[in-house]
């Protein structure tokens, strides 16, 4: 009888990675791989360094989809929207088929969170190649005559990181955040000063305990964004970093325990057998006693516990039962103009 695949819904780092895992553990055990788009690969965290890096959209791009799917022995099913998840059946539901699967992995990742506020058709967010090629062609579209400007929506990791580097890139930045300092959740009052000052000194200008409230296409083709605290800033790009929220439709829907993500055990496992979660979509234990893990459930959305889940969940899903253990993890900022480096 053949076998029934491991079939991953998703193709970025998470979905990249257990597919790589997989295959290195067996050099025969089939493997599905279903994505929205072609299954390109790319550093994620490159996106919001790229000017410093110097690297062009294209050059951000390592292989195509195509050529992953090649190099690992995938089936990929590229540019596939999924509809549901039978579980009863284990079949997962597409626009234009149905797959069978042994395992399901959801590895779908996250949205960007999208702020309610008047005109936020014209906001852009990053979180994925895909995006980022859009913020860089409006970015391309600005004439540097007349001195372009970005406003960022949040002052935590990613939007720093991309106040730095637009910065180095030319743009005078402007970031609006309603806390009262840059990664204010993340880092000690003395850091946040450094860090403020140092992009200070790259043109960035910090609005703390305000939001925006609107924004409204200029006669000239600029955006004007008002702020609760009464200011008008008048920017070329506006630019939303205000955070991810997990993609749980579709495991929802399935009926798959959902807390902040989809829920898993130690092993990664969902709440049904067979069914897996993995990256940014998933919901890891709480923090573990001697009683057991407690706790609100974990969201990690970095590098480091991708490949350290991914790695253990290979292992799981082929017959060897193998718990997630998280090492210490330090989170890198890539600010350049004040560096620093984050416990998680």
């Amino acid at each position: 009888m053949t076998q029934s695949p491991t079939v991953i819904l998703g193709s970025g780092l998470a979905g990249w990675t257990l597919a790589r895992e997989l295959r290195a553990l067996s050099p025969s055990h089939p493997i599905t791989l279903i994505t929205t788009n072609a299954g390109d690969f790319y550093s994620k965290p490159m996106l919001s360094n790229a000017f410093a890096l110097k690297r062009s959209v294209s050059a951000l791009l390592q292989t195509t989809g195509q050529q992953q799917a090649e190099k690992i022995g995938v089936d990929l099913r590229a540019h596939m929207t999924v509809t549901a998840i039978d579980i009863e059946n284990k079949t997962v539901c597409c626009d234009r088929a149905q797959f069978a699967y042994g395992d399901l992995v959801l590895a779908v990742g996250a949205n960007p969170i999208r702020l309610p506020l008047a005109g936020a058709t014209h906001v852009l967010s990053v979180n994925d190649w895909w995006d980022y090629a859009v913020l860089r062609d409006r970015l391309d579209q600005v004439a540097p005559s007349r001195d372009p400007r970005v406003l960022i929506l949040g002052a935590g990791l990613i939007g720093c990181e991309f106040a730095n580097d637009l910065s180095v890139g030319g743009y005078r930045v402007d970031v609006v955040d309603p806390g009262e300092r840059a990664l204010e959740r993340l880092i000690t009052p003395t850091d946040s000063a450094q860090l403020e000052a140092a992009l200070a000194d790259l043109g960035v200008t910090f609005h703390f305990k305000t939001v925006a409230n609107a924004v409204v296409e200029t006669a000239d083709k600029r955006l004007a964004v008002t702020l609760a605290n009464g200011q008008t800033h008048v920017a070329d790009v506006v630019l939303s970093a205000v955070g991810l929220r997990p993609r749980t439709d579709l495991a929802a829907a399935a009926g798959l325990g959902v807390d902040r993500g989809v829920s898993v055990n130690s092993m990664g496992q969902a709440s049904v057998p067979n069914v897996w979660a993995l990256g940014d979509c998933a919901a890891y234990p709480g923090l573990s006693t001697t009683e057991g893990a407690v706790g609100t459930p974990r969201v990690m959305p970095f590098v480091l516990p991708i490949m350290t889940a991914a790695k253990a969940m290979a292992r799981s899903i082929l017959g060897e039962p193998t718990a997630i253990v998280f090492p210490p993890m330090a989170v890198r900022v890539k600010t350049p103009a004040f560096p620093l480096t984050i416990h998680a």
